[in-house]
C-alpha cells in the first residue's frame, strides 16, 4: 500500500500530485473492498454450500447438531456426570473427544480401568464403517464410559457438558484422519481439524477451573523433511498434504492459545497406529482383507525404485504415552478466559523408532494369514503420502518414560486374531 503514503518532496509538486494519489487511493479502496467481498465469498461457498454428496462427513456433522437441544434433563446428566466421576480423590475427570475412534476408544478404555473419570465425545461420521465406530461404543458401554453422541463445533453441546462437570483433562482426538481423503473432501479436514479444535480450546480457556489438555497432532508434520530419525527440533513448514498441513496449523494454534490464555497443552505426533479395533482405511487393515478376498493389493515403491516404510507403532505404545501425558501434564495456569502466569507447553514424537518396508509388512501378513498375496508394485502417487516416516523417541523416553514394547511381528498377531474373529467368525461383512 506504498503509493498511498504522502509523496515526500514539499512545495508545489505535493498540490500538483494531489488529484492523483486520490484517484490512485480511491482505486485501492475499490480494489480492496472488491477482494474482501470475494474472499468472504468464497468463505462461504466453501463452509455452507459445500455439497452433500461431496461432502458426507459435513452432512452428517450437521445432522448431529440438531439433536443437541434432546441433550438435557436429568437422566443425561446423571449419565454423564456417572460416566466423569474418577473412583478415587486423586483421579483425573477426563474430556475424551473422538471417543469412538481407534486411539480413542483404547485410550478412554485405559483411563477407565485404572480408575479415571471418563466422558467421551464422538459424531460417528461416516469417513469408514460407522458400525465399527458403533461396536467401539458397546465396548466401551460395558466398561462404564458413557459417549456423547455430538461435534466438537457444537457450542451448545460443549457448553453443557463444561457445566454439568468440571473436567480436569481434555484428551482431544476428534479429527478428520486420512491424507488421500483430504483431495476429495478437503473441507471436512478445515472443519474437524482447525475449527474443531479451537472450539474445543475456546471452552478450555473460558472454564472455571480450565483442563489441562493433550491432543493428537501427527508425524505427518514432518512433511517433505529427508533427515532421519524425525525429531521434534526438525522443521515442520513443508508439508506434503492438507492433512498435515491442518496438523501443523493445530500446533500453531495450541501455541496461541497457550500464550494468551494460559492453557496447559501437550501435542502428541503419532507414527502410523496400528492394533486391534484400527481404522479400516489404514494399510494393514485392508491389506488384510484383500489378501484374505484373494484381491490384489497395491505396493508402492517411491522415486528412482526406492523402499516405502513406516514407523509402525502398535496401539498399546501408543495408549502408554498418551496416559503418560496425561499424567505429567501440569495444571493450566489462566482462569475464565484469562492467563495469570506462564503455561506448560509441549509437543513429543510417539512412534516405534524401527521402520519397516510395506513389502515386509506384507509378508508378516501373508505368514500370519496363511495365504499369498497377490502384489501390484507400482509407483506412489502424488496423493500426500510421503516415502518413509522415522521417529526418534528420545524427549518422550526422558520426559514421560516413554518406552515402545511391540514389534511388528507381535502386534499385527495380535491384529489378525481380532480381525479374524470381528470379521470372519463374528461373519461381520468387510468393507
Amino acid at each position: 500500500m506504498k503509493h498511498i503514503d504522502s509523496p515526500s518532496t514539499p512545495g508545489k509538486f505535493k498540490m500538483e500530485k494531489a488529484p492523483y494519489n486520490r484517484l490512485r487511493l480511491q482505486s485501492s479502496i475499490a480494489k480492496l473492498t472488491f477482494w474482501s467481498l470475494v474472499f468472504v465469498g468464497m468463505i462461504f461457498v466453501f463452509f455452507y454450500r459445500s455439497p452433500s454428496s461431496l461432502n458426507p462427513v459435513s452432512s452428517d456433522l450437521s445432522r448431529r447438531s440438531l439433536r443437541t437441544s434432546s441433550y438435557s434433563g436429568p437422566n443425561f446428566e446423571k449419565k454423564v456426570r456417572q460416566s466423569a466421576k474418577p473412583r478415587s480423590r486423586h483421579g483425573m475427570s477426563v474430556l475424551v473427544t473422538g471417543a469412538a475412534g481407534f486411539v480413542g476408544t483404547h485410550v478412554s478404555a485405559s483411563l477407565k480401568r485404572r480408575g479415571d473419570g471418563v466422558l467421551g465425545l464422538d459424531n460417528f461420521n461416516s469417513y469408514y464403517d460407522p458400525s465399527l465406530k458403533r461396536a467401539r461404543q458397546t465396548l466401551l458401554e460395558r466398561s462404564g464410559v458413557y459417549i456423547v453422541e455430538g461435534d466438537i463445533n457444537d457450542g451448545e453441546l460443549l457448553a453443557k457438558l463444561f457445566d454439568i462437570v468440571p473436567f480436569t483433562h481434555v484428551m482431544h482426538l476428534a479429527a478428520q484422519a486420512g491424507v488421500r481423503f483430504a483431495m476429495e473432501n478437503p473441507s471436512s479436514y478445515v472443519h474437524s481439524n482447525i475449527a474443531g479444535l479451537v472450539s474445543v480450546l475456546e471452552f478450555c480457556k473460558n472454564a472455571n477451573p480450565q483442563p489441562a489438555i493433550v491432543w493428537a497432532s501427527s508425524s505427518s508434520v514432518y512433511g517433505l523433511n529427508t533427515k532421519v530419525p524425525f525429531s521434534e527440533r526438525d522443521r515442520t513448514d513443508q508439508p506434503a498434504s492438507l492433512y498435515a498441513a491442518t496438523k501443523k496449523a493445530g500446533e500453531e494454534i495450541a501455541h496461541t492459545y497457550n500464550h494468551i490464555y494460559g492453557l496447559s497443552l501437550t501435542g502428541l505426533r503419532f507414527f502410523t497406529v496400528y492394533g486391534p479395533w484400527g481404522r479400516p482405511d489404514m494399510a494393514y487393515f485392508f491389506f488384510t482383507r484383500d489378501i484374505l478376498k484373494g484381491k490384489s493389493i497395491p505396493i508402492f515403491e517411491a522415486v528412482n525404485h526406492g523402499t516405502v516404510a513406516r514407523d509402525f507403532t502398535f496401539i498399546e505404545d501408543i495408549v502408554m504415552g498418551s496416559l503418560a501425558a496425561l499424567d505429567t501434564a501440569e495444571k493450566s495456569t489462566g482462569s475464565g478466559g484469562k492467563k495469570k502466569g506462564p503455561a506448560q507447553l509441549r509437543v513429543y514424537n510417539l512412534g516405534n523408532t524401527s521402520p519397516v518396508p510395506v513389502g515386509d509388512l506384507v509378508s508378516i501378513l501373508e505368514k500370519l494369514l496363511k495365504v499369498k498375496a497377490k502384489r501390484l508394485v507400482m509407483k506412489m502417487p502424488r496423493n500426500g503420502d510421503v516415502p518413509f516416516t522415522h521417529a526418534n523417541i528420545s524427549l518422550a523416553e526422558r520426559e514421560l518414560g516413554y518406552k515402545p514394547t511391540t514389534d511388528l511381528h507381535t502386534g499385527l498377531k495380535k491384529f489378525v486374531q481380532w480381525y479374524l474373529s470381528y470379521y470372519v467368525d463374528g461373519k461381520k461383512s468387510t468393507q
